[in-house]
């Protein structure tokens, strides 16, 4: 199977996943793969892809504005400060992913993420591989589901208290905020985050 496709408006080739959406194509060329640096910013990463865990990333993406309006912007300090109470009225709010467990570990890793030495940021970027460790011949690529850092980084958040931060969500974080260049080799998004 190609990992990539020049069937695009524009005629550019990209990586295969975003399959013409308009707003998969707008994050795969402007967001995904971007070193991505901020507690704030880093927290909603982790949120969203705890919250895709067994979903696809067009249903995270799709409801984004919904999570940002429920949980505050992702501001940690805010999110950490919601209660029971709130949890139970995020679970009415059809503009999110309305999972309990998923809302609880939310709320909870934004309590934990705050009492991180250094920030969150900081934390998770402390796993990544050197620049470019992941390039490979255009005969030899292919995506993985985990990596030995994204074990080694959920294994840390795991024992720091944080839910829903399993190795292969771990990776999809890595790869989403730039740790890893995982565009496809023939994708124009590839040469220009090297």
């Amino acid at each position: 199977m190609a990992h990539f496709s020049s069937d695009y408006p524009d005629g550019r080739t990209r990586c295969n996943w975003p399959q013409g959406d308009a707003l998969y194509t707008h994050y795969h060329d402007t967001e995904w793969g971007v070193p991505l640096v901020g507690d704030d910013a880093m927290f909603e990463r982790v949120a969203l892809e705890g919250f895709q865990a067994g979903l696809s990333w067009i249903t995270i993406l799709r409801r984004r504005d919904g999570f940002r309006r429920a949980f505050a912007n992702f501001e940690m300090a805010e999110v950490a400060k919601l209660s029971e109470a709130d949890a139970e009225e995020l679970m009415l709010d059809a503009g999110i992913i309305r999972n309990r467990a998923k809302i609880n570990a939310t709320i909870k890793n934004a309590k934990l993420a705050m009492d991180l030495e250094g920030g969150l940021s900081n934390f998770v970027w402390q796993f990544a591989p050197d620049r470019g460790s992941h390039t490979t011949s255009i005969d030899g690529f292919e995506w993985r589901a985990t990596s030995p850092e994204s074990v080694a980084m959920s294994k840390a958040l795991r024992k720091a208290g944080f839910g829903f931060v399993g190795p292969t969500t771990m990776y999809a974080l890595m790869q989403a905020t730039g740790m890893y260049n995982d565009h496809s080799p023939e994708c124009f998004r590839r040469q220009e985050l090297l």
